[in-house]
């Protein structure tokens, strides 16, 4: 008997996954940089940013594909925003109400999810024409990759700038912490080289993917 591919489920799973490598937006979009950069110092407020990014664009590409057909377009981008300022001022509550430290960290940024190119993006280019599973599992490969870049920044500048893992020692006391990583320079410079080792394992990976059909 022979199997018919289940074609709807194929793409649900690649509005997933593209998200996390293919279509990553900071290292392959180059989305977002000011809270990347702003807040990436450490690896908990750049898991903090991360999963608040997540959250909000999660439940905003939810509501716009629920609403997707009664917005008008001529109002569309203005309440999208209105959407997703309402789910932002959730989590800067949430934040607030669970630890103090990580909201003073994350400051201004938070606020500043409401006009990351990122959220509005998908909300516009996919959202808006897609139905509710789709858009979530978009929103969330999406937001998960975000998460995923800044873990990335976090981890290397916090353990070389301050020794540590999430405030946990990590490095011998003897070793000398690098403290230009926790500096917008040194940010700059992370970005840097893991965009160059994202797009040197992507070079590799689509080699790989060419040579059984070149061989062929």
């Amino acid at each position: 008997m022979t199997t018919i591919p289940n074609n709807e489920h194929s793409m649900d799973t690649d509005a997933f996954i593209k998200g996390l490598w293919r279509e990553n937006p900071v290292f392959v979009q180059v989305l977002g940089m000011c809270p990347v950069l702003a807040v990436s110092n450490t690896a908990m407020n750049a898991l903090a940013m991360g999963l608040a990014a997540t959250f909000v664009l999660i439940m905003s590409s939810s509501l716009v594909s629920l609403l997707r057909n009664v917005i008008p377009k001529q109002v569309r981008i203005a309440t999208f925003i209105l959407i997703i300022a309402t789910f932002v001022t959730i989590v800067d509550f949430v934040i607030q109400a669970i630890s103090l430290d990580v909201h003073k960290a994350l400051g201004a940024f938070i606020a500043l999810i409401v006009v990351n190119c990122m959220i509005l993006g998908r909300a516009e280019a996919f959202a808006s024409k897609n139905g509710l599973l789709r858009s979530v599992l978009d929103a969330a490969g999406m937001g998960l990759g975000f998460t995923l870049a800044l873990l990335c920044l976090g981890v290397v500048r916090e353990i070389l700038g301050s020794g540590t893992l999430f405030d946990v020692p990590v490095l011998p006391a003897q070793f000398q912490t690098w403290s230009i990583t926790l500096l917008p320079g040194g940010g700059f410079f992370t970005l840097g080289l893991w965009l160059l080792v994202f797009a040197s394992w992507s070079e590799r990976r689509r080699k790989q993917m060419a040579a059984p059909q070149e061989a062929d």
